[in-house]
This record gives structure tokens, C-alpha cells and sequence, in this order.
């Protein structure tokens, strides 16, 4: 019986984390990709090493890249000198990829205010799609609070760890 290869924890890792975003709707490639670049030395990776690290092809990293530059998860420059492109993790990334996300409720509770006036508010449907929209505008209203909420408690949490201001 030959002995296993050693296991890579950042592998492990990315996979797991991978795993936990696409249940959460995120596609496969990108997640990997945004695991990988979250768990890397530094918060950035280039196309070969995440190549390498995921054993993915150039188009599949390209593509995942792509998808996560698009919903401002990571970040696409040139280090100076070089003519590789370097993925990094956007400023903040967690909440400033949630917080963006009011074009997207906006858009939600007003197609969902469409249809309650094309369905009327005294049917089931017409209901359920004003609860929906009501949803919609509560959250726009209490995403900015929280975002607030967490800036202090995050600045709190830097201090606490003697982290040098940005």
C-alpha cells in the first residue's frame, strides 16, 4: 500500500469554505476562487497560482474571477513591472459585497409593487407579493444601520488587536 500524498490545509480548506458559499448560491468556480484568494497569504492571488491551487483551467479561473469582480468581491491590478494580473480581496469585502446589494432590493420590491397592482392587494398572490415588497423596503432601511453597526464593532476589534489603521 503506498502512503497518501500529504494533505494541503489550505486545500482543505478552500474546499470547505467553497462548499459553504455555494450552498449559499454562490456559483462552484467563483467560490473556490474567493475561498482560495481569502485564505492566501497577503489576500491576493495571481491566475497560475490559483490555477495551481485549485487544478482548475485558465478559462474556468477567468470565468470565476469575472463573476467575482462583478459582485465586488475581489479586485483585478498590475503589480508595477509585471504583466500579471493579481486577484485580490476588495476593500472590506464581506459587508461592502452585502451592503451593495440595495440596487438589487430596489429592483426586487419594485417589480414586486408591479405585481401587486397587477394581481390586486385583495388577492393571494397580491398579498404575497406586498409582504414581499414590504420585505424588500425593510431591508434597504436596516442594511445601512447594520453596516454602521459593524464599522464601529470592527474598528473596536482592530484597535483591540493593534491593527495599523488603513
Amino acid at each position: 500500500m503506498s502512503p497518501s500524498p500529504a494533505v494541503d490545509p489550505h486545500s482543505v480548506f478552500v474546499e470547505k469554505m467553497g462548499n459553504d458559499l455555494v450552498r449559499a448560491g454562490m456559483p462552484r468556480m467563483a467560490a473556490r476562487v474567493f475561498a482560495a484568494v481569502l485564505s492566501s497569504e497577503g489576500g491576493k492571488m495571481t491566475a497560475a497560482d490559483l490555477g495551481e491551487l485549485l487544478k482548475a483551467s485558465p478559462a474556468a479561473i477567468s470565468g470565476a474571477v469575472r463573476y467575482l469582480e462583478q459582485v465586488d468581491m475581489v479586485v483585478r491590478y498590475r503589480e508595477p513591472g509585471s504583466r500579471r494580473d493579481v486577484f485580490a480581496l476588495g476593500e472590506d469585502v464581506w459587508y461592502e459585497a452585502f451592503a451593495h446589494k440595495d440596487e438589487v432590493l430596489s429592483q426586487w420590491m419594485q417589480t414586486a409593487a408591479e405585481g401587486v397592482e397587477l394581481f390586486g392587494v385583495d388577492t393571494e398572490v397580491g398579498r404575497r407579493l406586498d409582504e414581499a415588497r414590504e420585505f424588500d423596503l425593510f431591508m434597504i432601511e436596516e442594511v445601512p444601520l447594520l453596516i454602521e453597526r459593524w464599522r464601529v464593532r470592527r474598528d473596536k476589534l482592530r484597535a483591540e488587536r493593534g491593527d495599523q489603521p488603513d
